[in-house]
């Protein structure tokens, strides 16, 4: 079994900065539907992308989408082999999701110089994550595993992890999951659903883009 590291790891958090903590999560069948998708998503105020490895054209859109828009932080979702960290970072990956974390995920992401968001929703895959040194969680699906109430729970036993949820996750409760002190960004298909995106609908999905970036902006300021 590999050993645990502590060492401080790449933060998507830092990456995302002060811009709207929103990441559409992008299933994404068709090469040529790279540049116009991320022009929707990035005009409408996004800034991070996440492609997921569902699809056989997903590297070849995380490098098209990285060379269109060098400014967005562009990244792969569904890691779930050891191999997949190389293969991402070299099409261009500037951070990496998995839906859940082992040991091998945990070494592999060594290798490759960008956060790693790995899934952990019970306080035992917690505690385990934060023994990888990993501090930036994805909460998936976060619906089904108690949503807001779940990440409240968790806070006073692990103050210093934070989570990114995904899975029920929209317009109409964006603001209250972001409320949550460990909650640092939300995602999910529902900026860009992989119908509209093979509609090759992009008004729509600029529409979705703009409208939850309003409402994040409209929400009541600490």
């Amino acid at each position: 079994m590999p050993e645990a590291s502590t060492a401080a790891r790449p933060s998507l958090a830092t990456l995302i900065g002060t811009r709207p903590p929103l990441i559409p999560v992008l299933h994404v069948e068709n090469p040529d539907h790279a540049e116009p998708l991320a022009e929707a998503l990035v005009g409408g105020g996004l800034v991070a992308l996440e492609v997921t490895l569902r699809s056989a054209a997903a590297l070849a859109v995380i490098g098209r989408m990285r060379k269109a828009f060098p400014d967005a932080v562009i990244g792969v979702g569904t890691v779930t082999r050891p191999e997949h960290f190389a293969q991402a970072r070299d099409a261009g990956a500037q951070f990496a999701v998995s839906p859940a974390l082992t040991d091998r995920l945990a070494a592999a992401s060594l290798d490759v110089a960008m956060p790693f968001i790995a899934g952990a929703v019970t306080p035992s895959e917690m505690l385990a994550a934060r023994e990888h040194g990993f501090h930036e969680l994805k909460f998936f699906p976060a619906e089904f595993f108690g949503g807001i109430g779940a990440l409240k729970h968790v806070l006073p036993l692990f103050p210093d992890l934070r989570f990114c949820p995904t899975g029920g996750v929209g317009d109409g409760n964006l603001v209250d999951f972001l409320a949550v002190p460990n909650c640092f960004a939300v995602g999910g298909a529902w900026l860009a659903p992989r119908d509209v995106i093979e509609k090759a609908d992009w008004r729509d999905i600029a529409s979705r883009a703009k409208r939850a970036v309003g409402i994040y902006d409209s929400r009541p300021k600490k």
